[in-house]
Parts: structure tokens; sequence; C-alpha cells
């Protein structure tokens, strides 16, 4: 969605392909009023054998410059026509897939020397990412580069409109709001957070997203009272929620580039998060404090910390949003990508 919504800054000319039937699926939606041309291949799954001829048939109608493949699923299907269309292949990886086994581990190796096959050019989000990955496969390195996301600027939010958001969530117009975006799956520290939260007085949780780890986080947070924890749900206006809060917490156990800590970084304000993966080349010194993985009681000292400190929230906010504007501005990174496609196609 991101590229999607900077894509025009770039003069970059987006078609999106889904493996799966997109049926009312929200992404489809959320990218049509985007403008973007959406299509589907229609598979029963990513082995489904239909799915080379129908993807080869759509690049003849669609004649793209560049066939762009994400996650190891499209890396598969996409590697199989590669060779034949005459059209440059560019793989992002997203995720540093290093805790899997069995059937999981069978399927990130195929895609990996399928990818390393067909790829011109793979792409990491992250420096840690690219590490983990020529540690891992025999790729040639100077067919790897990281390009970290961005994402759009969202301007700036009047102090009223701050109020209005957080009305409408039902968060005290007074209260010191840390916002957490994230799926509720395992991996992401739900857990850890609600161990912290139990420990931070005066501190509002809003908790963004949805998925399969929910009951057990709304179970973990009835022991607290109701007003120190809200939940949204999936929402697709975060930029709206974070002007809306003091600071961000992502407790992480592992995470190759966060998206919602590169939207802290574009709403000014800090980051208490997990010194694990990517999130280092997010959050530098100065905007926002690095804890260890899976430590609820550092994690707490942190928030806490930030939470008493006014102006030290102030200050570092003032330099996430310094940081977004030098690194992770969304129209240079769709330029910058677009400078990568340049070099396969001229």
């Amino acid at each position: 969605m991101d590229l999607a919504r900077v894509a025009a800054q770039a003069e970059m000319d987006l078609s999106v392909v889904s493996m799966m039937p997109l049926g009312d699926h929200r992404y489809a939606g959320m990218l049509r009023a985007a403008g973007v041309d959406v299509r589907s291949l229609d598979l029963a799954g990513w082995w489904d054998p239909r799915g080379p001829r129908r993807l080869t048939g759509l690049i003849d109608r669609l004649a793209p410059d560049v066939l762009h493949s994400h996650l190891k699923h499209a890396d598969v299907v996409a590697g199989r026509v590669a060779g034949k269309i005459g059209v440059p292949h560019v793989s992002t990886l997203h995720v540093i897939e290093d805790r899997v086994g069995g059937l999981a581990a069978r399927k990130r190796d195929w895609a990996a020397h399928r990818r390393m096959r067909s790829a011109a050019l793979t792409i990491a989000v992250s420096d840690a990412l690219r590490s983990w990955y020529l540690a891992t496969f025999p790729e040639r390195p100077e067919r790897v580069v990281t390009l970290r996301n961005g994402v759009p600027d969202p301007g700036r939010f009047e102090p009223a409109e701050c109020a209005e958001i957080r009305a409408e969530i039902g968060v005290p117009e007074d209260a010191v709001v840390a916002t957490t975006v994230a799926v509720l799956r395992p991996g992401k520290g739900h857990d850890v957070l609600m161990e912290a939260a139990a420990a931070v007085d005066g501190v509002v949780f809003v908790i963004v997203g949805d998925g399969p780890n929910m009951p057990d986080i709304r179970r973990r947070a009835a022991a607290l009272p109701a007003e120190r924890i809200v939940f949204t749900g999936f929402r697709d206006d975060v930029p709206r929620l974070l002007a809306a809060s003091d600071l961000v917490v992502h407790p992480a156990l592992f995470d190759a580039l966060p998206t919602a800590l590169i939207q802290a970084l574009a709403a000014g304000i800090p980051t208490v998060a997990s010194d694990v993966g990517g999130i280092p080349e997010i959050v530098v010194p100065g905007a926002g404090v690095l804890v260890p993985p899976g430590d609820p009681v550092s994690l707490a000292a942190a928030i806490g910390s930030l939470a008493d400190d006014g102006d030290s929230r102030r200050w570092m906010g003032k330099a996430a949003r310094e940081r977004f504007d030098q690194e992770f501005d969304g129209g240079a990174w769709a330029r910058r990508l677009v400078a990568m496609y340049r070099t396969l196609t001229t």
C-alpha cells in the first residue's frame, strides 16, 4: 500500500497481481482506491500448476518493464516464468526466516534456490536481513542489495484533530498514550507488552491490529484496569492514530524492518523497541530507546522514563522526524527503487 501511495512521485505505473482469489479482500479495495490496477491469478495455492501459464498470459497483456515478486510463494511462481518472458525479475525479501523448521524451512530453501536462478536482483529491506540471507544461501553478494522501505509523509495534524482522534477511540485528552501497531501473532511481543504495562502507571496502551493471538492478549489485558488498554482492531488510518500518540512501543522478538516504526518517525514521536533484526536501522540513538527483546522489566522502565519526561519526548520526536526526512521518505524510496529498475532495463 505504501508504495502505491507514492508511486506517482517516481513516475511508476503499478499493476498488482495476487496469486489467490481476491474476493472482498480489504487490501484489493485499498489499492484500487489508490488508483492501482489489481489483478488475480485465481490460484488454489502457490503450488497450483496453472500459475506459470496464467502469469505468462497476464504479462503478455500488461507488458511490464519489470516483474517484481514479494515473499517466497510469489518468488516460486515468478521464478518459473522469469527466464521465458524477457522481463527482468526482481524479488524483495521481507522476513528473516531463521526460526523455521520442517516443511517451512524446506519451502524457504526451495524459494531461495528458485530466486537465485531467476532474479536479476534481490532486494533486502534491511542490512540485517541481507546479512542473514547471504550467510544462509550461496548467493552472489553483488546481486543482493539493501533498500529500506519508506512510507508516505502523513503531513501535520493540528491539536484539535488529535483531540478528536483520542475521543474517537476512547482515550482521555490528557493521557500519556503508548501505541503498538502490529499483527497479533507469535513473535510480536504483545505478551511481553502486557507484562510491562502492568508495571507502568499512568499510561494508556493502545493496541492497533488484529490476529490469532487476540484472545490471549485480551485475556492478559483483563487483569489491568479497563481504561489502561484500548484495542482498536485493524485500522487503515494508522498515521492518524500515531498523530494522537505520545510514543510507539514495538516489543517484537524478531523483525526485519517494521513499518510501524517508520510511521512513528514520520509522525515525529519517539519509539521504545526491541534491539533486534533491522529495528536499530530505524531507531537510532536520539530518536528512541532500544531494549533487549523479551524483557518486560527493561521495556517497562523505558516506557515509564519517556512517559514521565515530556521534554525528552519532544526532542526525541524532533530527531525522529529528521531521520524520516533523511532516510525513509516514501517518495525518495520509490525513486530509489525506480533507479534500481533502470539498471536492469537500460
